[in-house]
Parts: structure tokens; C-alpha cells; sequence
């Protein structure tokens, strides 16, 4: 395949775009579904009730852990090859989720996690596939319209999870059999992308920057700091907000009302992110996020109302969208197509492996901070500031920097 095939053709792009946003509303429509039961059906089978959220937790170490080989094969054989994968790993985790549900084994269930990781690691390689074929002004637009794709999931996936929960005998397997037809239906769209792999390089030609270069380059260091900085402290944040909603003495509904702002407030911007991007520059809004996410947190200790639930986990979705977009973004225009599979990989690596100390830790600090549910609340929130000082550093220090060559977008 030749390099030509790499002028980027905005009408293919579209066309890329609308598959994606569907990818990200049907087949994306699992996590919201794994997220809200993972939880309650690890409950029913754990030995320990401590152990209870460890099955989402094993779905974001798999994730980080298959994000590398993933990129190097979306690299060699394209990303319909990855994202097939994907979907793939998606099927056998909800197969081995429902035997382990049936035949009442954690082990089971907890393999079946892991397994769903790797959908997930290929779910967040769709907004760099909305770059691939993009030009330079359309790019951010695209990465913006995918994401806002998972609106679409966010609705649908809650409504599934009511559908199928009780649905069968045994509690959830329902779920997790719907969770299969949404992999093996939603795989279909995948036939319909239209991104040309990478050109095999010549023996001569350049290989691109190492991984050591790569994560040294200013720009790029800067990009996967923020995007791990922001989609870990929204994590740590979220993981724990039923609980404390919970343990200050509201109900389940209120809990559930408050999520769903929260996503809300993560995918909505979403429509007109890209564009506040295109007009004031990718550092101003990466850096309007992380001021956001700030807010998110001071909202968050000041009282234990309700109104202060809700106003800070809108922020923190508000927050999480600019940061992580933004992230995205910066990181997609600081690297060159043959570096693709390399740095994408490596920064998912990166970020997941943030995400999944975050949902470690986030019950730790909630639970075994204090001696009441607003004392591990004000611990959890408490816990940003230090992660928000090094990725608001970090971009402050790149924003000072004298502009070089290496500083500039290369795609």
C-alpha cells in the first residue's frame, strides 16, 4: 500500500466517523452494561464482599495490558483487524462471564473480566481511528464526534442492563447473554471502515522514533500525562460516588440519578469540543479541563448535599471530556503514521495503568480513610490535587517551552 493513500481525504474520513460513532454507540454499549452489574453480580459470587468490585478492576488490567500488542497488530494488519479482535474479546469475556455466573464460579467471572479488557483497550483506539484519514483542521472534530458516540451508549446500555438483569433464573445472565449478541452484531460495522494501513516501509526508509524518544518528546510526554491524569481522577472519583452518596444516607435512586449526570456531562461537550479546539487551541481547552476537574473537586468537599454530588460530578465529566479529548488530540498530531502503532499502544498502556491504580485505589480511600462515608469522600476527592499539580505543571512547562521543530505537529 503506498504512502498516497495517506493524504487525508476528509469525505473518507466522514465516512469513517459515522461507522465509529456507531461502534461507539452499539458495540460501546457493553461497558456501561459490564460497569453497572460487574459490581453487584461480583457481590453474589465473591468469597469476601471486599473483593466485590474486582472483576471491573481485572477489565482495566486487561485492557492495559493487551493496549500494546493491540496497537502493533492495528499497526501491521490495520485497525479493522484490531477492532474485530476486539470484538472478539468481547464475546468470549461475556461467554466466560455467563458460565461463570451459571456454574456460580468467581474465578470464572474474574477470567471473563479480563477478557472483556481487551474490548475495551480496542473501544479506546476508535478516536484515534477517527484521526487516521482526517486532515489537520477536521482531526480534532472527528476525535470530538466519536466520543460523543458514547452518549448513544450511555443511554443505551443502562435500558439493556433493566431489560436483561432479571430476565433469567440466575441473576444478570441475561446481561451478560445480551452482552454477547452486542459484540457479534456490533462487529458488523467494522466491515464498512475504510482506513488503509499503514505503508510497509522500505528497508532504507525511516522507522520512526523509539519508544524511549517517543516518551521524551515534550509534546508527547505532555499528552499522555494529561490523558492519564484526567481519566484516572474521573475514575477514582466515579468508582466512589455510590458509595458515598449511599453511606450518607441517601437512596439508590438518588446514586443512579447522579451517574447519569455524570455521563451525561462526559459525552455531551463532546458535539462541541472538537470545535473549541479548532478555534482557541488544544492547551487552552486540555487546560480549561484540568481547572475543571479542580472545580469538580473543591464543589466536592465542601458539604455532602446533594446539590454537591451533582454539581461536582457534572464538572468531573465536563472536566474528564476536555482533558481526555484534548489529550487525545495533542498526542495524535505529535506523531508520525509509522509511529502509530507503537506510541498509541504505549500511551494506552500508560493511561490504563493509571485507571486501574485509580479503581484500586478509589475503594480504599473511600472505605478505609476515616470512620464515616463523608471522611472517605473528602479523602477521595482530596486525592486529586497532587496528580492535578503534575499534569497542570507539565503544561504549563510545554506552553513555555521556545518553539522547535519537534514541538510541531508532524501528521
Amino acid at each position: 500500500m503506498s504512502s498516497a493513500e495517506y493524504i487525508p481525504d476528509d469525505s473518507r474520513a466522514r465516512r469513517n466517523v459515522t461507522v465509529l460513532v456507531l461502534a461507539q454507540a452499539i458495540l460501546g454499549a457493553q461497558m456501561p452494561m459490564i460497569f453497572t452489574i460487574g459490581g453487584l453480580a461480583g457481590q453474589s459470587l465473591a468469597p469476601n464482599p471486599c473483593f466485590a468490585t474486582l472483576p471491573i478492576s481485572l477489565i482495566v488490567l486487561g485492557s492495559m495490558l493487551s493496549a500494546t500488542p493491540l496497537s502493533a497488530i492495528m499497526q501491521k494488519y490495520g485497525r479493522r483487524a484490531g477492532f474485530f479482535l476486539g470484538a472478539t474479546g468481547g464475546t468470549i469475556g461475556g461467554i466466560v462471564g455467563a458460565i461463570g455466573l451459571y456454574h456460580q464460579s468467581f474465578a470464572l467471572f474474574l477470567l471473563g473480566s479480563l477478557f472483556t479488557g481487551l474490548y475495551m483497550s480496542a473501544h479506546g483506539f476508535y478516536r484515534f481511528a477517527a484521526a487516521d484519514t482526517a486532515s489537520d483542521a477536521y482531526r480534532p472534530k472527528a476525535i470530538s464526534y466519536v466520543m460523543a458516540g458514547g452518549l448513544a451508549s450511555a443511554i443505551i446500555g443502562p435500558q439493556l442492563v433493566k431489560v436483561t438483569a432479571d430476565a433469567m433464573v440466575i441473576p444478570f445472565l441475561g446481561t451478560y447473554i445480551a452482552v454477547i449478541a452486542v459484540n457479534v452484531l456490533g462487529s458488523l460495522l467494522f466491515t464498512l471502515l475504510d482506513i488503509p494501513r499503514p505503508p510497509v516501509p522500505a528497508k532504507d526508509a525511516p522507522r520512526g522514533r523509539s519508544r524511549a524518544e517517543l516518551l521524551t518528546t515534550p509534546r508527547i510526554a505532555v499528552a499522555v500525562i494529561c490523558a492519564m491524569v484526567s481519566y484516572a481522577l474521573m475514575n477514582l472519583v466515579m468508582t466512589s460516588t455510590p458509595l458515598a452518596v449511599v453511606g450518607c444516607g441517601y437512596e439508590k435512586s438518588h446514586a443512579a440519578d447522579i451517574v447519569t449526570s455524570h455521563v451525561l456531562a462526559m459525552y455531551v461537550p463532546s458535539f462541541f469540543t472538537g470545535h473549541l479546539i479548532a478555534r482557541f487551541g488544544v492547551e487552552k481547552i486540555l487546560g480549561a479541563g484540568l481547572v475543571i476537574l479542580a472545580g469538580a473537586g473543591a464543589v466536592a468537599i465542601q458539604g455532602v448535599q446533594l446539590e454537591n454530588f451533582f454539581v461536582a460530578l457534572v464538572l468531573l465529566g465536563i472536566g474528564w471530556n476536555f482533558g481526555f479529548i484534548g489529550a487525545t488530540t495533542m498526542l495524535a498530531g505529535a506523531h508520525r503514521p509509522e509511529e502509530r502503532g507503537r506510541m498509541q499502544g504505549l500511551n494506552d498502556l500508560i493511561v490504563f495503568g493509571g485507571v486501574t491504580m485509580a479503581s484500586l485505589a478509589s475503594g480504599g480511600l473511600m472505605n478505609c480513610s476515616g470512620g464515616d462515608a463523608q471522611t472517605g469522600w473528602t479523602a477521595v476527592n482530596l486525592a486529586m490535587a497532587p496528580f492535578l499539580v503534575l499534569a497542570g505543571g507539565a503544561l504549563i512547562w510545554l506552553a513555555l517551552r521556545p518553539r522547535t521543530p519537534d514541538s510541531r505537529r508532524v501528521i
